[in-house]
């Protein structure tokens, strides 16, 4: 194919004619890179340095390493934008037929010149065709579409090319083009926001040369990576004459990545989904990238989300000015696309932009599908849209490295899926290039044509120019000892299949491989293999955890491994998949999913996948309505499944899509693992909704559901019998064929048994006639029927209830039993419409029968006595019963012992009549009046007073009324106590009272009063609230008996120290000055403020101010940060380093959800809404206050020699950022974090740890830290050195090595010194081999015997003698900071944070309890103890107690020790268990020694745990723990749940969620269950994890509750105490009675409980107390044991009220049938009591009182035995 000689653009001036072939004709010089951008791109390196024969043969193609299908991008339009050509028609036309003569010339004269040369080299091969085209040239089609290769000619002003990144300078960067070009992209090209930063960067620098560093540098490197994939623009193409190299031309392209030109040729409309488009960034967003596009006459934007942007990219790249090759996901009609860079969606030829309505979408980089209309030996042609030509190469076909013959691959009419990857500008009509190569090249001959013995083979791989290389290693499977010339299989001329492996772009050579395994291997990079693939493998590992196999590791291909989930071994659960599967088992997976960024690939072993025809779905694109396909369930929830597909396509399967019939729980019918056969009902690809359905859409016809929405409900059907079980018959109706459910229940209107009986005389095929239909669901195509004959019935007569407009208030209706409760029975009717049956509404005489006589299903008929329908709500009762709850009939009722005289009967009391009223009881918010004995009446706190000054008493209103006390009422209406409603006078009933007004101005002789509606308030008027109810964040304040409105905390006073706790400071009943904020009438919403006038004002950011000090409420509380809310519009972080004044008190864990807290404004950036808070108490309380860690800010100036403490930031692998305070950051490298060398120094730091430095340097605004305590610490000792050693001395250390011929030693408090002790040396006897002496680790004592300064080399003995008794006590003491020191290379590893120790107490097995605990109880009292739960555990930062070490005595190892050696054959062995000091093991050899000997001891095994974590290493401990409960014994209960304990209190300390409900589950497996749970709760509390606490209370009383009360108990201390929430705790005894019923014995173990928490807790209420104990002792007066729990706790009380425990004393001493004893023990208490709280007038009327009683009680006794005697006579007289 002959090159074109014109080169010229769009609108361009022609060039001169060139001689030179395609091949020369590139550029001879390119960036020297091996990266696959560049390998893409060079083809014939060595034509650069030597000129190439001239041939009519294409150029070399580039070489087939796999290419990235993710890399290519769009193309421009043929025709240019802006206006008209500046030729005139004339010319025009001129210059095309000029430029088509020219063509026909230069085809014609590179055929002739090919021949030629054919003909002088003298090849024997030549083709048929091409021999014929040479003898007889043909006439080309002047209009037909030639196959072109992209070259330097062909590069024109305004061509449009695919290209990859290859080199990146300072100023430019340098492109890999198509076909060995390179071109140059400018710094200042790449995108107009980057040209702007240059600008302003070098205006600075011009201003300021002094300046080092400036923001607005561009760093190329940081922008682009190698082999990143571009579109670019050609700007120009240059021939330079090279003086240097006279007779070749230099040739220079100078490409741009501005959008507005990589773009070119796009309007608005040809944006389409699937379209590729060159994008810059804009601006960087929270939660993505705004893109400029810049699109021609458009003002379109195209929006990059961060889970959009492939892993590929670092995020340094993404900075404003940056371009990337995006895929359009989404259009948004005109204003903004989204966009994606993900290497799937973009590498996906399938995402072709089908929606394209012009040719000008398909840019270079876009896929397309093309339509194959030629094929020839030069390539393919082909058309997009019917109309836009495309052709591909010999290159880019495929087919000149394969040979492949490209007739027989792709035949005319097919269709194949190419990228387009250059547009050529100059041709005729409009076309374009597209590239279809495959990922790997097989060259099915490699003729060898010179063979280096010890180096390898060159082979030619039949591509004109390029030669292959095949190195010795890749000549065959195995060792290949010499290659010969001109003998063996691999001599000169042979001939070998062969695979292309890579490209080396230096040399100009392909890398061959012959080796039999790479040519069968079916991939060589997981970007090659395509997900939903079959795949052949060998399992290579078997990954085991907690639960066994977790996974298995398959090969399938060389460096190329999956995973196959434990959920994808098979298609059923296996419980034993070790015996099924080893390592080297070939098997055969399919792919699930492939992720190339992170390498990974996921596998499945599923038969059925793995088999399945069904297509391997794995986008929304290859998805359809009704498409049938398999999936994984991954989750089972309580109303679906999910479902996953192939790669990262997931469903949702709904439970009434899951079968047929009706599901209740999917988890008892799916499990995760589970394939399913689905059906797809709907999905939204924008949306990333799929909805699956089980079931067959064609078992379920239009037919039959038309069918189905005919029924109705209350139709008479007849059905076929199909299936019959114990619970449900199972039929099908006779006209429509559809499937319903008969339950059991409904077969008669009888009993149980009689329902039994006609069960079984039904059969299967039998038809049923006369069946009711119950309920109808058509979305779960579910039908309910029923044989009731009432409802049959009652549905023929037109009496069957479906609906609650059919209602009517004196019908009686039939319906059945739906359930039953202890206070009602819910009655159902058709259509799932339920009535209640209130237990008043039943006969008396069933009332008190269990389930009131009643059982579930049974038919009843009932009278409908209430109807809302605002409510949705039925009530109805039995008929004959609902008489007893008639309506009081109050007309002419005469009252009974009137307060006012002048009322005689009901009928005198009206609304407006003023009387007077008689008050019974005094409550916080009302008072209970009587008008006279049989009428009841309240007045409400709001009803009282007229003003506020009128209110004496804020905090109790109501104070100075008293019982018996006569006020002037007057009647306001009717108060509905059930439902607290207004109701007219006349619909007074037994559950109704007077409500009453007690204002002055309401009780005045004609005044008239209204009380406040929603009506008449108005935002802004004030009024008189009273606290109704304290909630969470908020109050409820009542304006009147109607009206009642929320009080935000924060708004609720201008004292910000009475909000940290309403319920305290604003008691119920107390009165505040309110002010309307908003109303809404309609929905009866009221919203009020208790601030002063102004103060409410909302705080925006035009107000706030820095230093201010402000009140806010926490909304979110994590392990960095308390974000506080100031405002609706404002809110701020407090960082760790704001919370104190002390850093080691930083805890953001201490503030709660919804706290109210004071903060400080530090720094206000109002241009980007950013605020500093501060609670520091030195801000915010006074600022005399002492400071540990002054506050940093931007302005505060830091100097040299500083010493300062922060927390660490990150941790990067150039060393630390420190936070100082706000945006101030300081740096330390990584030499001066410690004066010791750190080997694994990143283990030793995190993030937010707090570390001390001193600052080093300030120098350009960048601070520099010193961690090092050689710099930091003034009492610093410097480590020891070598020279400092000296023979004789004495040294501790840790074995760092163990060998056969002696110990290596690391020296404590050195620089990393480290000594030999030769075997030698050892013992005072032979020692054979060190390794049976000393293990890694262990701690020692040695001597040094020489030391080599020169030679570095330090020698140290370990014998006995050479230690006397003295320096066994002064220098082997091992103190605490030897006891923590970290095992292994790391002698300067950080210990853990002592605040971090969870302590755990109250282990089972622990004896020697502590006193204080039992001191420290939360109430004392007899039969009513109540404690806080108690977790057991240990302090993970202590060592080992004295009770360990007499449990290990030195004595009693050593006689162990003994015993076991004479056991055996006396051998050198020193036995070190014996020698542990005194202060207990400090090694884990130590505690391995002590555990061989005590295996079951939990509390050896939890000081071990201990050890581990004291030197940070949480996996270690974890090993313990998984340990010891594997080791201890079964039998010993125990000590097991001790270590469980212990481990949950590990998990809990320093794990997360995951692992502690993994461990918590474990637990409850092997433990008792609710022991478990309690000791977890406890944890939690004692972590301070309030929410977990009360989460986890939450589901013990849901589990346990019904059984047991104490667990109702603990909830209740829990919530009065820590969680400060008496109410909740209040609510919570409700709860616990209607759980556990009325039963005696749980009646008397919950109640005192909850009363003593009334009287011992901080927010306890005595009166809550009391009230409880009254009903309980009115109920069990004779139970003395509840007397004294009141006196105890009353006695026991701060503000004991002496006449409240007289009166209890009294009260006690005449209960019925006290028995002598307990009445002598009862005055005795009181007389003690009265010794020490009363006077001699009240201890003698106690003894008056005793004497009485005795006396008293003699007198009946003798009473009772002369009636006795007198019985008895009578008795012998008859």
């Amino acid at each position: 194919m002959g090159a074109q000689k014109r080169k010229e653009g769009p609108g361009g001036a022609p060039v001169n004619k060139s001689t030179q072939s395609a091949s020369e004709s590139r550029p001879s010089k390119r960036p020297k890179s091996n990266d696959a951008g560049s390998k893409a791109g060079a083809k014939t390196g060595k034509q650069g340095n030597k000129p190439a024969p001239k041939s009519d043969k294409p150029a070399p193609p580039a070489p087939t390493a796999p290419a990235k299908s993710t890399l290519l991008k769009e193309e421009e339009p043929m025709f240019p934008r802006g206006g008209a050509s500046v030729l005139t028609p004339l010319e025009y036309k001129q210059i095309q037929v000029q430029a088509k003569n020219d063509a026909l010339f230069e085809e014609q004269s590179s055929k002739a010149t090919a021949k030629k040369a054919g003909e002088k080299e003298g090849k024997q091969k030549k083709s048929k065709k091409r021999s014929k085209s040479d003898d007889t040239p043909a006439k080309p089609d002047a209009d037909a579409v030639k196959v072109e290769s992209l070259n330097f000619k062909r590069l024109v002003k305004g061509s449009l090319v695919l290209g990859s990144v290859c080199a990146i300078n300072s100023l430019d960067i340098a492109v890999a083009l198509p076909n060995n070009i390179i071109g140059h992209v400018p710094i200042t090209a790449i995108s107009a926001p980057l040209t702007k930063r240059l600008e302003a960067s070098a205006g600075n620098d011009d201003a300021e040369e002094s300046e080092d560093e400036n923001d607005n540098d561009v760093d190329l490197e940081s922008l682009f990576q190698i082999g990143q994939y571009v579109r670019a623009y050609v700007v120009s193409t240059v021939d330079e004459a090279s003086t240097h190299t006279p007779g070749k031309a230099k040739r220079h392209i100078e490409l741009s990545l501005q959008p507005s030109l990589a773009n070119t040729g796009m309007a608005e409309q040809d944006v389409v989904v699937n379209s590729t488009v060159m994008a810059a960034i804009a601006s960087v967003e929270d939660h993505g990238y705004v893109m400029d596009i810049e699109i021609a006459d458009s003002k379109l934007q195209g929006f990059l989300a961060r889970k959009q942007v492939d892993k590929s990219i670092p995020q340094e790249a993404l900075q404003p000015g940056a371009v990337l090759l995006c895929i359009v996901t989404k259009n948004a009609k005109g204003k903004v696309v989204q966009l994606s860079t993900l290497g799937e969606t973009m590498g996906n030829v399938e995402n072709v932009p089908s929606t394209a309505t012009t040719i000008d979408t398909f840019l270079p980089g876009t896929a397309a599908d093309v339509l194959v209309s030629e094929v020839s030996s030069h390539g393919i042609v082909g058309k997009i849209m019917g109309s836009l030509d495309v052709t591909a190469d010999l290159v880019h076909s495929g087919a000149g490295p394969d040979g492949i013959d490209l007739e027989d691959t792709y035949k005319v009419g097919s269709r194949l899926k190419a990228r387009v990857i250059c547009n050529f500008p100059t041709a005729k009509h409009p076309k374009l290039g597209i590239s279809a190569l495959p990922h790997s090249t097989i060259v099915e001959k490699c003729t060898v044509k010179q063979v280096e013995p010890e180096i390898g083979l060159y082979v030619d791989v039949g591509v004109e120019g390029v030669s292959g290389f095949v190195h010795i290693s890749r000549v065959k499977d195995g060792k290949v000892d010499a290659l010969f010339e001109n003998s063996g299989p691999y001599k000169v001329g042979s001939v070998h299949a062969g695979r292309v492996v890579g490209y080396n772009a230096f040399d100009g050579m392909y890398l061959i491989s012959l080796e039999k395994s790479v040519l069968e291997q079916p991939f060589l990079r997981i970007e090659d293999i395509p997900v939903g693939a079959v795949v052949s493998g060998v399992v290579e590992k078997m990954v085991v955890n907690a639960a066994g196999v977790g996974g298995l590791i398959v090969k399938i291909a060389d460096g190329i491994s999956g995973l196959v989930p434990e959920m994808h071994f098979a298609d059923v659960h296996l419980q034993n998949p070790e015996k099924k599967f080893r390592e080297g088992l070939k098997v055969k997976a399919r792919v699930l999913s492939t992720d190339a960024a992170s390498r990974q690939i996921r596998l499945t072993l599923k038969k059925t996948l793995v088999n399945s025809d069904l297509p391997a779905i794995q986008s929304y694109e290859q998805i359809a309505v009704g498409q049938q396909a398999l999936g994984t369930i991954i989750n089972v929830l309580q109303h679906g499944a999910i479902v996953q597909f192939y790669g990262r396509l997931r469903g949702f399967l709904p439970v009434s899509e899951m079968s047929e019939a009706y599901i209740q729980d999917p988890k008892e019918h799916f499990r995760v693992g589970q394939t399913v056969s689905i059906y797809v009902i709907s999905f939204d690809p924008d949306a990333a909704k799929l909805i699956v359905s089980c079931k067959d859409p064609s078992a379920f016809g239009l037919e039959k559901q038309l069918a189905l929405k005919k029924l109705q409900i209350g139709d008479v059907v007849s059905a076929k019998v199909t299936q019959k079980t114990d619970d449900d018959v199972f039929v099908e109706l006779a006209d429509s064929s559809l499937k319903a459910i008969l339950p059991v229940a409904h077969l008669t209107d009888k009993s149980v048994s009689k329902t039994q009986s006609a069960l079984k005389k039904i059969h299967v095929n039998q038809t049923l006639a006369e069946l009711v239909i119950l309920e109808k669901n058509e979305a779960r195509r579910s039908i309910i029927l029923s044989q009731k004959p009432s409802l049959v019935k009652a549905s023929k007569e037109g009496k069957f209830l479906t609906t609650l407009d059919g209602a009517r208030v004196g019908d009686e209706v039939s319906g059945y039993v739906r359930n039953i409760t202890a206070t009602a029975v819910f009655v159902q009717f058709g259509g799932k419409l339920t009535a209640l049956l209130p237990k008043s509404m039943i006969p008396r005489e069933e009332q008190d029968k269990p389930d009131f006589g009643m059982f579930k299903s049974q038919s009843v008929t009932v009278k409908i006595t209430s109807v809302n329908t605002e409510l949705n709500r039925l009530v109805v009762a039995i008929p004959g019963a609902a008489e007893q709850v008639k309506k009081v009939e109050t007309k002419g009722e005469k009252v009974a012992n009137p307060v006012d005289e002048s009322i005689t009967t009901l009928d005198d009391i009206s609304i407006g009549k003023l009387t007077k009223a008689r008050i019974v009881s005094v409550k916080d918010t009302q008072l209970n009046v009587q008008l006279a004995d049989n009428i009841q009446g309240r007045i409400d706190v709001s009803q009282v007073y007229d003003s506020w000054e009128q209110i004496k008493d804020t905090k109790k209103p109501l104070k100075k009324f008293q019982p018996n006390q006569v006020v002037p009422v007057r009647v306001l209406g009717v108060h509905d106590a059930r439902n607290h409603r207004f109701l007219p006078i006349s619909h007074r009933s037994s559950h109704s009272v007077l409500e009453l007004s007690a204002k002055p101005s309401d009780v005045k002789e004609g005044a008239s009063s209204e009380p406040l509606s929603f009506d008449n308030l108005k935002v802004g008027s004030s009024y008189v609230g009273f606290v109704n109810n304290v909630g969470q964040g908020h109050l409820w304040v009542n304006l009147s008996p109607t009206v009642r409105g929320r009080v935000n905390a924060m708004e609720a006073s201008d004292d910000v120290s009475l909000l940290t706790n309403l319920a305290k400071n604003f008691p119920i009943g107390s009165a505040l000055r309110v002010r309307v904020v908003s109303v809404d009438a309609e929905s009866k919403r009221l919203d009020l403020s208790a601030r002063s006038p102004g103060s409410e004002d909302e705080l925006t950011w035009d107000k706030i101010a820095q230093d201010v000090i402000l009140v806010g409420k926490v909304t979110k509380v994590d392990e960095r940060q308390v974000i506080v809310k100031l405002s609706e519009s404002l809110a701020g972080p407090v960082h760790k380093i704001d919370l104190v004044d002390d850093y080691e008190e930083a805890n953001p864990a201490k503030f709660a959800k919804n706290e109210i807290v004071r903060v400080a404004v530090v720094e206000v950036d109002k241009s980007n809404k950013r605020i500093r808070l501060s609670t520091r108490p030195s801000r915010i309380l006074n600022s005399s206050l002492p400071v540990k860690d002054k506050e940093i800010t931007q302005n505060t100036k830091l100097e040299v020699g500083d010493i300062i403490r922060g927390f660490v930031k990150n941790v990067s692998d150039k060393g630390l950022f420190v936070t100082l305070g706000g945006n101030v950051t300081a740096f330390v490298q990584i030499k001066n974090l410690s004066d010791a060398y750190l080997k694994y120094w990143k283990e030793q730091f995190q993030v937010d740890q707090l570390v001390k430095g001193r600052i080093i340097s300030v120098a350009n605004g960048r601070i520099e830290m010193s961690l090092k305590p050689s710099v930091v610490d003034k009492d610093y000792v410097p480590l020891t050195t070598i020279s400092d050693l000296k023979e004789g001395q004495t040294i501790t250390g840790r074995v760092r090595k163990v060998e056969e011929f002696g110990a290596f030693i690391d020296i404590d408090g050195s620089a990393n010194l480290s000594g030999l002790c030769h075997r030698s040396e050892m013992s005072d006897k032979t020692v054979k081999d060190a390794r049976k002496l000393y293990e890694e680790g262990d701690k020692v004592k040695a001597k040094v015997l020489k030391v080599d300064v020169t030679a570095k080399r330090i020698n140290l003995s370990l014998k006995p003698s050479y230690f006397g008794e003295q320096d066994d006590e002064d220098e082997m003491d091992v103190d605490e900071e030897d006891a923590e020191d970290s095992e292994g290379d790391d002698s300067d590893e950080d210990m853990s944070d002592a605040d971090d120790a969870v302590q755990i107490t109250g282990t089972d097995n622990v004896e020697d309890e502590s006193e204080d605990e039992d001191e420290a109880s939360d109430v004392e009292m007899v039969d009513a103890d109540v404690k806080g739960l108690e977790a057991g555990g240990f302090d993970w930062s202590a060592s080992l107690e004295d009770g360990e070490k007499a449990d290990a005595s030195a004595a009693d190892l050593e006689a162990l020790a003994k015993k076991k050696k004479a056991r055996r054959e006396p051998q050198v062995t020193v036995d070190k268990t014996a020698s542990l000091d005194v202060d207990g093991p400090q090694t884990a050899s130590d505690y391995e020694r002590l555990l061989l000997g005590q295996p079951n001891s939990s509390q050896l095994w939890i000081a071990y745990m201990a050890f581990q974590m004291q030197v940070s290493d949480l996996a270690a401990a974890r090993q313990v723990a998984e340990r010891a409960i594997k080791t201890i014994n079964i039998k010993e209960e125990i000590e097991k749940l001790n270590v469980w304990i212990a481990y949950l209190n590990l998990e809990v300390a320093y794990g997360n969620e995951e692992t502690v409900d993994e461990v918590f589950k474990r637990a409850c497996t092997y433990n008792d269950k609710q022991e478990v749970h309690e000791r977890l709760a406890s944890i939690y509390i004692q972590s301070g994890k309030r929410k977990q606490a009360d989460d986890l209370f939450e589901k013990i009383v849901k589990e346990f509750g019904y059984k047991s009360p104490e667990v109702w108990v603990n909830y209740a201390h829990f919530l009065h105490t820590t969680a400060h929430s008496p109410d909740r705790a209040r609510a919570l005894l409700k709860r616990a009675t209607q759980v556990l019923g009325k039963e005696t014995h749980m009646y008397l173990a919950l109640l005192p409980k909850f009363a003593a928490l009334e009287f011992r807790s901080p927010n306890g209420d005595k009166e809550q107390g009391r009230t409880l104990f009254e009903n309980l002792l009115a109920t069990y007066p004779k139970k003395f044991d509840l007397w004294n729990q009141l006196i105890d706790l009353e006695t026991s009380a701060a503000d004991a009220d002496k006449g409240v425990i007289r009166d209890l004393f009294d009260r006690g001493s005449k209960v019925k049938g006290l028995k002598p004893r307990q009445a002598k023990a009862w005055f005795r208490r009181w007389a003690q009591w009265e010794e020490k709280n009363g006077d001699k007038k009240s201890r003698e009327r106690v003894s008056a009182k005793a004497q009485e009683w005795a006396r008293t009680a003699a007198e009946k006794k003798k009473t009772a035995a002369a009636s006795a005697a007198q019985e008895e006579e009578s008795g012998d007289e008859e």
